[in-house]
């Protein structure tokens, strides 16, 4: 347990755009991992980020963890810290304090929503991840399948729904795509009645796409984008899901069409095929290529959570966004950013007059119902702290299995040693049965003689230091050693 340690930043004490400077592009993660495991010294290592937290968990190869922020700065952002930077914007966590971080953040009882359930998912991706690449081990693996088992009884513990940041994310899009005006544009509706299926007549199509609102482009597919989509689609919202890979794309928008009737995106000029757009029913993909060259009339909302280094909508894109609203009965698109680093540049949105809420703006925010959250999961909190009782007797038993072996070892090598030397000498009389007896007899006192401080020290290892159990043992082997005769 000692040799476990955390290295991070969250939105905690830092800012979306702090978090996002220590984060690795999704594409650079394979070969990042094992260069950050030699950073740290050769240490299991796993690389955890999401949209608003980046944190290294890692094991020593030997000896206590330390904390290691200089080494995790360095690793993750190709410098030396200057001026004490390091310790000013990373935390660090080392040995039973780890693990219960760890345990809290695969809970998401340390998330901006309390207890939201993505975080599980994202822990589970990152120690694939770490897998694959080789830079974990049996310490850390075992830590992490704790981590993700506690995630597991967590959820059967809540009695209900478990809040998300893509909840606020939906109820905010919704709002806003509430307050478009009904009829957006005289296109949509037209493009919706040329993909009425099942029969219906234009007027029932046309009361199904109900021209009151715009569509929501998903863009990226992520847990943030899944969840979202799944809250818009329940309430009857058009979606259109945006992504690199189509095949992606039309997955989602396949798992996502049940909820809305017939769908609301209109297709640009040309039709389906000209830019990219694949219909399945309430929800359509389209290749992100495609929505940056000619996004489809209508946008009411952006939700964006892609993992990718740098801005994937340009300001060109953006503008053609915005110009697509001018002049017409309808608010221009809001964009929820909820990528790190931002997926749109706060900067440029502003420019071409487009309204962007970032992680800063949800957290901020969830922090309103944290504490009534937190009271709701009191149960988890408890469930947490009883298993990490039950895993600091068991890891520490486990560490000192090897020396009370070999203790219970000395205790029956100095029984035979005192055996022999009787019977060469006062019991030398005795027959082979008598012998065979006595053999056996001294054995099991031995091993009955050891058994009280081998218990002693198994209930002791969790509350003694390492050098205390280790000076014990050192003592107990060397200082009952019998020189045989």
């Amino acid at each position: 347990m000692v040799r476990i340690g955390i290295v991070g930043v969250s939105y905690r004490h830092a800012t979306a755009a702090d978090v996002a400077r220590f984060a690795f592009a999704k594409a650079e993660l394979a070969s990042r991992l094992p260069e950050l495991r030699a950073a740290l010294g050769g240490a299991e290592v796993l690389y955890l980020a999401t949209c608003n937290r980046v944190e290294v968990i890692f094991v020593r190869p030997d000896g206590p963890a330390a904390d290691l922020r200089p080494q995790v700065f360095k690793a993750l952002l190709g410098r030396e810290p200057r001026n004490g930077e390091a310790v000013a914007a990373l935390r660090a966590w080392t040995g039973e304090a780890a693990i219960e971080h760890l345990f809290l953040v695969a809970c998401g009882l340390d998330s901006a929503q309390t207890g939201e359930q993505e975080i599980y998912v994202q822990l589970r991706a990152a120690w694939q991840s770490a897998r694959e690449a080789g830079t974990t081990g049996p310490l850390l693996d075992r830590m992490v399948s704790e981590a993700l088992g506690m995630a597991r009884d967590a959820h059967r513990l809540e009695s209900h729904h478990a809040p998300s940041l893509a909840d606020l994310a939906a109820e905010r899009v919704a709002a806003h795509a509430a307050g478009t005006v009904a009829g957006t544009a005289a296109g949509l509706a037209a493009g919706a009645l040329q993909r009425a299926v099942g029969g219906e007549s234009r007027r029932v199509a046309a009361e199904r796409v109900g021209g009151r609102h715009g569509y929501v482009a998903l863009v990226g597919v992520s847990p943030m984008t899944r969840r979202c989509g799944a809250r818009l689609a329940e309430r009857g919202l058009p979606l259109l899901v945006v992504n690199r890979t189509i095949d992606t794309a039309e997955e989602l928008a396949e798992s996502l069409a049940g909820g809305v009737g017939a769908a609301g995106v209109a297709e640009p000029a040309g039709g389906a095929g000209a830019a990219g757009a694949v219909g399945l029913g309430g929800a359509r993909a389209i290749s992100l290529e495609s929505f940056r060259r000619e996004p489809p009339p209508g946008c009411a909302a952006l939700v964006c959570a892609t993992g990718a280094s740098e801005p994937v909508l340009d300001r060109a894109a953006l503008d053609r966004l915005a110009g697509g609203s001018r002049g017409a009965p309808t608010r221009r698109p809001l964009i929820l950013d909820l990528g790190l680093p931002p997926n749109v540049d706060p900067e440029v949105a502003r420019a071409v007059g487009l309204e962007r809420l970032g992680m800063d703006d949800l957290v901020s925010a969830a922090r309103e119902e944290r504490i009534a959250h937190l009271l709701r999961l009191a149960p988890v909190r408890a469930a947490i702290d009883e298993r990490l009782g039950r895993l600091r007797s068991e890891l520490a038993a486990r560490a000192i299995g090897p020396q009370l072996a070999q203790l219970r070892e000395e205790f029956e090598r100095i029984a035979a040693a005192e055996v022999e030397r009787l019977l060469k000498g006062d019991l030398s009389d005795l027959d082979e049965a008598q012998r065979a007896r006595l053999t056996e007899w001294a054995g099991m006192l031995a091993h009955r003689l050891a058994h009280l401080p081998l218990s002693g020290m198994r209930a002791a290892a969790e509350h003694a230091s390492s050098e205390a159990t280790e000076a014990f043992f050192r003592e107990a082997r060397l200082k009952r050693r019998i020189d045989p005769p």
